[in-house]
């Protein structure tokens, strides 16, 4: 199956609504048109992705006179929420890509370097070539790795061959997950949907690319050959508590089994077979396909540099930062953004969205030498897909509360087709404004 989903004619006049809307969900956090205030401040922004391009687009509009610096050697950017659909066939592994300067405003010095080092003392970072910058304020903005190090037997050239997947790796290797996933929903077998026992971003990709194969198995008549488990990190589904429920009654309604406590630790692809570390040791798990997520952490160059937490996520490396204003807990001229920084929620791309304004807030007053009581309240939103052409929007904040932004039109917990189109059509619109700073 490579084509997009084909929809009534009816429904067709409704995806303008749908873009309209989503792009009405992302108002509320938009950029406000205000006096520019005059500094010399030096800003280094480690990182032009999502949230450093969002928010370095963003301060060009508030500040007169200021050097912003972003640093970062990557030359694509990856639009990450698309790899979901790309490793199930409905999009090309190109709906993702584009390139990094693409992104970025006027006026805006682009390092094509990766940040080596970080002084919070002296408040330097160290480039790969050698080069030295000295800030006035840091944002932290790097992301994360993928650890697939960590996975005894894995090597990156496996996704996409005897039946092993992996759609986190980026856009070609989602395109390559299809290629192994698409095979398993035409012929069948046993199919192991993983997750990894550290934070990760968006953790409903997962369950979303389990619901997604299911159904094309369905379509292609090959479900009854089909035995699918999801294998839970820990004793939850998900972290919502509410959600987590929801989505057992659904892999419930759809024969999808489920088992708590068990993460990867190793793969035999000649022997398709993972093992997995369970609370009752190890235990073997043939396949005929596997996806696989590895655990995420910090980029060294973070995890090294002092700013991390010292107790909680030790082995992940998040930034220490205060989970409302985003401000380093021991560093006031440093913040972090998106997914490296170390707070309970928030590694999506909506999270991004509420979280740049927040930092923005702050940073501009301490500049003009007032204060901000902008809060980031943890929200995150994941559009769940559970079928081609169905998916729930499901919008929570630190509390666990769902948090929607359409009550009593969208029901958060209900799969509708709309939601669907949040995900599918408008989600993508309203990123792009996002990276913009104008949404």
């Amino acid at each position: 199956m490579t084509k997009e989903t084909q929809f009534t004619p009816t429904r067709r006049g409704f995806l303008g609504l749908a873009a309209g809307a989503g792009v009405l969900a992302a108002a509320g956090a938009g950029q406000k048109a205000e006096a520019q205030i005059a500094t010399t401040a030096h800003i280094v922004i480690l990182g032009a992705g999502a949230a450093g391009a969002a928010l370095a687009n963003r301060l060009v509009g508030r500040l007169d006179g200021a050097r912003i610096t972003i640093v970062d050697g990557r030359k694509e950017h990856w639009y990450q929420p698309g790899f979901s659909l790309i490793a199930a066939g409905l999009k090309p592994a190109s709906y993702s890509v584009s390139q990094t300067t693409d992104w970025l405003p006027r006026g805006v010095e682009l390092k094509t370097e990766m940040a080596a080092n970080i002084d919070p003392e002296a408040k330097t970072v160290a480039l790969g070539n050698g080069e030295v910058l000295r800030y006035d304020y840091l944002i932290v903005a790097t992301g994360l790795v993928l650890d697939y190090e960590s996975i005894e037997g894995f090597e990156m050239d496996m996704i996409g061959k005897d039946g092993v997947g992996s759609l986190y790796a980026g856009p070609d290797y989602a395109a390559k997950t299809w290629a192994a996933a698409g095979k398993f929903a035409e012929e069948g077998g046993v199919g192991l949907f993983t997750r990894p026992n550290t934070e990760m971003k968006c953790a409903g990709a997962p369950i979303k690319h389990t619901f997604l194969i299911d159904d094309i198995a369905r379509r292609n008549g090959a479900r009854g050959k089909a035995e699918i488990t999801y294998f839970a990190n820990n004793a939850s589904l998900f972290g919502v508590p509410i959600v987590s429920e929801k989505i057992r009654m659904v892999f419930g309604d759809r024969g999808i089994n489920h088992a708590y406590n068990h993460v990867v630790q190793s793969i035999d692809a000649g022997a398709k077979r993972v093992t997995f570390a369970t609370l009752d040791g190890p235990v073997e798990r043939d396949y005929d396909y596997v996806h696989i997520i590895p655990p995420q952490r910090a980029p060294d160059v973070v995890r090294n540099s002092g700013l991390a937490w010292a107790d909680k996520w030790a082995d992940q490396g998040w930034v220490d930062v205060d989970k409302h204003s985003l401000r380093h807990n021991r560093y006031p001229d440093i913040f972090a953004v998106g997914d490296v920084a170390g707070v309970p929620k928030g590694k999506t791309a909506a999270s991004v969205k509420w979280q740049v304004p927040v930092v923005e807030e702050h940073l501009v007053a301490d500049i003009a030498g007032t204060s901000s009581t902008a809060s980031y309240n943890g929200y995150t939103s994941c559009p769940l897909i559970t079928r081609i052409g169905r998916a729930m929007l499901i919008e929570f904040d630190y509390n666990n509360d769902l948090t929607p932004s359409f009550p009593g039109v969208i029901a958060p917990l209900e799969e509708l087709w709309i939601s669907w189109l949040m995900k599918e059509v408008a989600l993508k619109a309203t990123y792009n404004a996002m990276l913009r700073g104008r949404a």
